[in-house]
């Protein structure tokens, strides 16, 4: 039993009249991060938090057995350009992965190594992208967690930067045209052309000569777009046709234009204010090809003319690969076949685990299955843009780190090993039971359940890991705290909620705006199967998610507090009334809905975290952890409910803030890593009895003052 004090943290009478709605905000100071008092009180925070952590008893263990696992290598599919083909490698014992070529007689040399750059290891790769000759590479950094892309481009041949860094290309794709000499890509505008607050968004398409002044950059297209707009790019490997898609922040749709660039260069209509998404280019057979959920919400592979706009509307498209009645379409690539016949290798997603198979170009169905893949995830498909008979395949599942196979039209229905990645010290023994719950409108959500025996025998402590948002698909893949938690002895479980990919857009929709409480019964029913079938009990039961998946566990824990023992809650939204003010919020709203609309703020208030902590209500065990350099989503969401819960809980349960600096949402040194994952899966072992029992604390109480309620 540990006595705990938790810092004071005053409550402040703040009320927001919005809409008719009074909407209490104690804790709005914790918002500023630059005030003295927000400073003295997450300081104070810290110091808990470290106490804490460092005395539990399992966290040692897991740090070891982490670091083993954590830094197994990791292979990254190759993208081939004139003969070479360049790719991401990351073997045991590197804390990021490099950039090679490997060149068309074998040899392979390193292009880019964050770590050469940055020995601090604080810099991180964020995207890369050859030109078509394969002599000049595009590639983009930034530093400590701030996303903040840098543009670069490098001689591939000596190695030499020969353009760069240009700024403010964050999220920026990049599609070179032939000769490399010109690449389009995007870029925001300059501070000072914009609204103040507005700096991380307004974004536009440039057309770049390579080693010239960014000033003097072509504007291709973006003026008088919403200024949430993301943007993509695609050229022809001929250079005769550009593509330009663009979606208002996370919107599942897009509109697309088309320019011919050997004519008059004028970006044409393709689609434009449809409710859908469509990703297209022209290919090396000079048809336009379009992967999409128009009409089709699991996605079907089309092709259309480009040259002739009277193809272009979706009546007028062929289909290649036509919609499948159970299966999500993720990825294509264009192969040859043994006679030379153009073939489509396409990549499908049934209960989220992927399948492989081989269609006709030409619209005439599918021609095999391809073998030997397990329960796992299929995370890229390529080939090489001028044709060939072979295609690489990234693979992982829940054992095997991201590796690489090959298919060859020879042999159509198996695959090869290409590249594996090695794996540092033994992958414990493993069983993975896909299952289903029913969630609260007899909606069957699937699961995938990893254990060591895989019979719910005895119930155990248990993690149940959930997202369900903006389109993402959980399939299987290698995971180092799954493993590491099987391994001394729990329960490690997934749940494929609504709001994500696994069976596409309508399941998407199905959890999004007015729909998003579905997303909470299914993973409340996603715990209650887990206890019902003798997995685990609510005692034993942990429930964990970051980002979305941070306000899913937020929203959890504050609706359903009996429903887990502890609870991991990761880079998190939670005050979903304020969240468009803050980091990329306001591109969210389309997934969310915004409080800027009476209705919108009903959604929002009837599930916000921040707003359904309610006093006297014993909370489970939260460890919220938080990114000082995230530019997504503000830590003060984690700042927030903390201070809240601490306040209103009648439980013993320990509540507290993790912070890290120097690092943001996204990608980070593997050391890093370790030491996160073996905090969380350490403080929800101490408080599932995983081990060495429970942890529990003695709250002393806060000397703050009582203010209104935060309903």
């Amino acid at each position: 039993m540990t006595c705990v004090r938790y810092p004071e943290a005053p409550r402040h009478d703040v009320v927001d009249d919005l809409h008719g709605h009074r909407v209490a905000d104690p804790y709005r100071w914790l918002e500023d991060v630059a005030d003295p008092e927000t400073q003295a009180w997450t300081e104070a925070q810290d110091v808990l938090t470290g106490e804490v952590l460092s005395g539990l008893p399992l966290r040692a263990e897991f740090s070891a057995r982490l670091e083993q696992l954590v830094h197994a290598g990791a292979v990254g599919v190759p993208v081939w350009r004139g003969g070479r083909a360049f790719s991401t490698r990351r073997d045991p014992g590197q804390e990021h992965a490099v950039l090679r070529v490997r060149e068309a007689e074998g040899s392979e040399r390193v292009l880019i190594d964050p770590m050469a750059l940055d020995p601090q290891g604080t810099t991180t790769l964020d995207a890369w992208s050859p030109s078509w000759e394969g002599n000049r590479l595009a590639y983009q950094l930034s530093t400590g967690g701030d996303e903040e892309s840098r543009l670069y481009v490098l001689d591939v041949d000596t190695g030499e930067v020969i353009d760069g860094p240009i700024d403010r290309c964050r999220y920026s794709p990049v599609a070179w045209l032939p000769g490399g000499e010109e690449l389009f890509y995007v870029r925001r505008l300059a501070p000072e052309l914009v609204p103040d607050g507005e700096e991380q968004f307004h974004r536009r398409v440039w057309r770049h000569r390579v080693a010239g002044s960014p000033d003097d950059d072509v504007l291709v297209h973006g003026e008088g777009s919403d200024p949430g707009s993301y943007f993509d790019v695609h050229v022809s490997r001929d250079g005769h046709w550009l593509v330009v898609s663009s979606s208002v922040g996370t919107a599942p749709r897009d509109d697309v234009w088309l320019a011919d660039l050997t004519g008059d260069g004028t970006l044409r209509e393709f689609q434009v204010g449809v409710d859908a998404s469509t990703t297209a280019w022209v290919a090396r057979d000079g048809r336009l090809w379009l992967l999409t959920d128009r009409n089709t919400p699991r996605r079907r592979l089309a092709v259309a003319d480009p040259a002739d706009p009277s193809t272009w509307a979706p009546e007028a498209w062929q289909d290649v690969v036509p919609q499948q009645e159970a299966a999500v379409l993720s990825d294509v690539t264009l192969v040859d076949s043994a006679d030379g016949t153009l073939q489509v290798l396409a990549v499908h997603a049934v209960d989220a685990t992927d399948r492989l198979s081989v269609w006709a170009a030409d619209g005439s169905g599918r021609l095999a299955d391809v073998t030997g893949l397990g329960a796992g995830s299929i995370s890229g498909v390529s080939s090489r843009p001028e044709g060939g008979t072979s295609a690489w395949v990234g693979y992982t599942d829940y054992a095997t780190p991201p590796s690489v196979l090959l298919w060859d039209a020879a042999e159509p229905t198996r695959l090869t090993s290409w590249e594996q990645a090695a794996v540092a010290g033994e992958v414990p023994a493993l069983t993975v039971v896909e299952t289903h719950a029913t969630s609260a409108d007899g909606t069957p959500v699937h699961m995938f359940v990893l254990s060591a025996s895989g019979t719910p025998d005895t119930p155990r402590p248990t993690v149940l890991y959930g997202y369900g948002g903006f389109n993402v698909s959980l399939t299987p893949a290698y995971t180092a705290q799954a493993l590491a938690w099987v391994a001394a002895g729990g329960v490690w479980a997934v749940a494929n909620l609504r709001g994500g990919s696994e069976h596409g857009e309508e399941w998407h929709r199905a959890g999004m705006r007015e729909r998003k409480q579905n997303v909470f019964d299914d993973f409340a029913a996603a715990g209650e199967h887990l206890v019902a079938e003798g997995w685990t009990t609510n005692e034993q039961l942990a429930v964990m998610g970051g980002s979305n998946g941070g306000l899913l566990v937020g929203a959890t824990l504050t609706r359903r507090p009996d429903l887990a023992a502890a609870v991991v809650c990761s880079a998190p939204l939670l005050d979903m009334v304020r969240y468009e003010r803050f980091g990329l919020g306001r591109t969210w709203n389309d997934e969310y809905g915004t409080a800027e609309d009476p209705t919108e703020l009903g959604w929002l208030l009837g599930y916000s975290p921040y707003h359904a902590v309610r006093e006297g209500t014993a909370y489970p065990a939260v460890l919220f952890t938080t990114f000082e350099s995230d530019t997504r989503v503000d830590p003060l969401h984690a700042r927030k409910l903390a201070a809240a819960l601490q306040h209103a809980t009648s439980g013993t349960a320990l509540i507290v803030l993790r912070r890290e600096v120097s690092v943001g949402h996204g990608a980070r040194a593997v050391s890093r890593t370790v030491g996160l994952a073996a905090d969380q899966l350490g403080f929800l072992a101490a408080h599932t009895g995983l081990g060495s029992g429970r942890t529990q604390a003695h709250v002393a109480g806060n000397a703050a003052p009582a203010g209104p309620s935060t309903s």
